[in-house]
């Protein structure tokens, strides 16, 4: 805790920071320096310095150089809380401390190359075994530190550059049609809230957050719509003590285009009408005062595909099926893609159109005889 009228504080890394207004903004807003020190006194004399520095337009002394990679990340950080949403925060600060800082975070500037860099990658591949894309995703936020680091570092920042490891292209699991007809019959079969909220899914390509965070307010029988504004997740809590503490955290969808209108059909609506409930409550439990978290509805799911026979199978399975199943009807694929909460066709068409042997059997079809061979 800071002493009154100090910007001074423990970290919890256990060392000492120091703020002071190093400037104004045209729009009025402060710009801040930062000081750091083993101890209170230290960090505390650093500012003074900075300040008296500042008062005089003498410099401060600089210490890029002999700053160590682990400040810039600490520092990437510090600015990216305030510009992205709490789960892409979440997911920065694991990368960097499990994966960058771990591994990097002990390097001088001038240490940095393309070969440091190429050998944290094979680390991380053949080492911790990660799958490439969670590689390539560690690189991206690596880059993007590196490209702050240069433009903070006074001397000539070391070119280094980023290979990504190629993502092999898998192909995701769908329901056939005979599938999808013995899962929609099972969960018609003694019928819950939360069999209601995953066939609901099925029918209309939510993501397992969005269903967790659908409340009936969000649900218009009359218009025939349901309104995406939440998703749910569940994230790690960066401020606890405690390393391995999690927290659950409703806020607003992935993307601007996540937050989505989706028709409903006259079947959906009329199903709806039979679990309807106050609009506070949430769609997978009937009640105001409690939800279904998304790991706990994908235990559910386990269980209701181990029950049916299935292989495979996961929640997010449910959203592939409704794409495939909406392209075989011929839907138009600007539509689904707004449907799905895409940015753009294209990721619809690469990523969750699943072309089935019987659909290309019938496209073949079409083609015109050639008559003579």
């Amino acid at each position: 805790m800071s002493k009154k009228g100090e910007n001074i504080y423990k970290r919890k890394d256990k060392r000492w920071e120091a703020r002071y207004i190093k400037g104004y903004d045209p729009d009025g807003s402060a710009r801040y320096g930062y000081c750091y020190g083993k101890t209170y006194r230290e960090a505390k004399e650093k500012v003074e310095r900075a300040k008296a520095a500042l008062l005089t337009n003498v410099p401060a002394p600089d210490n890029s150089r002999r700053r160590r990679f682990t400040y810039y990340c600490d520092e990437w950080l510090r600015l990216n809380k305030i510009k992205v949403k709490e789960a892409t925060y979440v997911k920065y600060n694991t990368i960097v401390e499990k994966h960058i800082k771990a591994k990097l975070g002990g390097c001088f500037i001038q240490a940095l190359s393309t070969a440091l860099i190429e050998q944290f990658t094979q680390e991380l591949l053949f080492e911790d075994e990660l799958a490439p894309k969670t590689t390539k995703d560690i690189l991206v936020v690596l880059n993007s530190i590196l490209k702050y680091s240069a433009r903070q570092y006074t001397g000539v920042f070391p070119h280094v550059e980023i290979f990504y490891p190629k993502d092999p292209k898998k192909e995701m699991r769908v329901l056939t049609k005979d599938e999808q007809i013995q899962f929609v019959q099972y969960l018609y079969k003694d019928m819950d809230e939360c069999k209601f909220g995953t066939l609901l899914a099925l029918l209309t390509g939510m993501r397992i957050g969005e269903i967790c965070a659908l409340k009936w307010e969000s649900i218009s029988l009359e218009e025939q719509i349901i309104k995406i504004k939440s998703t749910m997740q569940r994230l790690h809590d960066y401020e606890s003590l405690d390393s391995g503490k999690t927290k659950i955290v409703i806020s607003s969808p992935k993307s601007d285009t996540s937050a989505r209108i989706i028709p409903l059909t006259d079947h959906i609506t009329n199903l709806c009408r039979k679990y309807t409930a106050v609009p506070s409550a949430y769609v997978l439990t009937g009640k105001s005062n409690r939800f279904i978290e998304p790991r706990t509805l994908q235990y559910k799911m386990d269980k209701y595909v181990k029950e049916c026979n299935l292989s495979g199978v996961h929640f997010h399975t449910l959203r592939h099926t409704f794409a495939t199943r909406c392209v075989e009807v011929g839907f138009e694929i600007k539509s689904l893609s707004e449907i799905l909460g895409h940015s753009s066709p294209k990721i619809t068409l690469e990523r969750y159109v699943h072309s089935s042997l019987e659909l290309k059997r019938d496209n073949m079809n079409k083609l015109p005889v050639v008559e003579g061979l």
